[in-house]
């Protein structure tokens, strides 16, 4: 049989299996947990995913090896490596499908996408070996193979149960915010003119306006808005102590109370951003208004959560109060700053 003749048969079933690939892929990215009324181990879960992700990289190891040097597969080798590869991902998105929304959604979001990274990584590794004439291990196909491996060592790093999970977007979100602070607190302190950097001398000499640079009344207004941002960092800040110290895992309601506090968390970051990029000049007083008032009925709502769930002991409650005062007061200054200057 030709070269040619072995590599159009063995395509064959690497068709197949990038087509199935792509379908169970799909479906872990759009399907639910097996809810169950049995009982779930949760440690036994991690021991078996842990097998489940080994197992695929190991396949798509065997793969990627077997198609780096000639000769080619013959159609019968080329079904039995789909027909393995098959097999551990049907596998990997099966213990996937048996966390359950119970033991926490942020949680499972997690293991959803780590799982779905495999995925990708493997429907890439079969794509390219089924596009590539096959002379030699390509770039790309080193590059493909080493993909699968990184998406099936980020498993060793997930987080183990829902509350280690919300912290871990937590702290993703107070970074956020904090960028957000330092961009202004950066701006403010280089020059008079926050666009200075980016225009040459000439535009410079010509700008007859102050559309690109702040008034004192400009900075008068941004102070009070800075107070909002810190008071969003200060909020997460507290809000990652009280779940690491309060944070139970041990009962649904609880699980559940601590996926409320990460969704309604993580509406504080895109309202910061959005009052940072309403402070830039040429300012425009009723958007800082707008967005002011945005982001502290987020903030204010999320202290109502924080309020209201497990991780807020009586002890909690000081600082709780004390970020809403906090909010009152810098809005009120805000609002006292845009109406004076009208």
């Amino acid at each position: 049989m030709s070269a040619d003749n072995s590599c159009a048969d063995v395509s064959v079933p690497l068709r197949n299996l990038l087509n199935s690939v792509q379908c169970i892929r799909d479906r872990v990215k759009d399907g639910e947990s097996n809810e169950s009324n049995g009982v779930f181990n949760l440690s036994n879960f991690w021991d078996t995913l842990t097998q489940a992700v080994k197992a695929a990289s190991q396949e798509a190891t065997k793969l990627s090896l077997a198609f780096s040097k000639p000769p080619v597969p013959t159609q019968e080798d080329g079904e039995k490596f789909a027909e393995s590869i098959q097999k551990s991902i049907l596998a990997l998105s099966t213990v996937y499908y048996w966390l359950p929304k119970s033991h926490g959604i942020t949680l499972r979001r997690l293991v959803r996408d780590a799982t779905a990274e495999v995925l990708d990584g493997i429907v890439q590794l079969v794509d390219v070996i089924v596009s590539s004439p096959l002379q030699s291990l390509s770039q790309e196909q080193l590059q493909s193979t080493g993909g699968v491996w990184s998406a099936c060592d980020q498993f060793a790093h997930l987080p183990r149960d829902n509350r280690a999970a919300v912290l871990g977007v937590l702290a993703s979100y107070i970074g956020v915010v904090k960028d957000a602070i330092e961009e202004m607190e950066q701006a403010q302190a280089e020059s008079q003119d926050p666009f200075s950097d980016v225009l040459d001398d000439e535009d410079q000499d010509s700008r007859g306006n102050q559309d690109t640079y702040w008034s004192e009344e400009d900075r008068q207004l941004m102070a009070p808005c800075q107070g909002l941002m810190k008071a969003s960092a200060a909020c997460l800040k507290k809000l990652v102590s009280a779940v690491k110290a309060n944070g139970n895992v041990s009962m649904p309601e609880t699980v559940a109370q601590l996926d409320d506090l990460a969704d309604i968390a993580k509406e504080i970051s895109p309202s910061v951003d959005d009052l940072v990029l309403s402070l830039y000049p040429p300012m425009d007083y009723s958007g800082v208004d707008q967005n002011a008032c945005k982001l502290t009925l987020v903030l204010k709502k999320v202290l109502d959560i924080i309020r209201a769930s497990h991780v807020c002991l009586e002890a909690d409650l000081n600082w709780v109060q004390f970020l809403n005062g906090a909010l009152d007061h810098n809005l009120q200054k805000i609002k006292a700053l845009i109406q004076g200057s009208s």
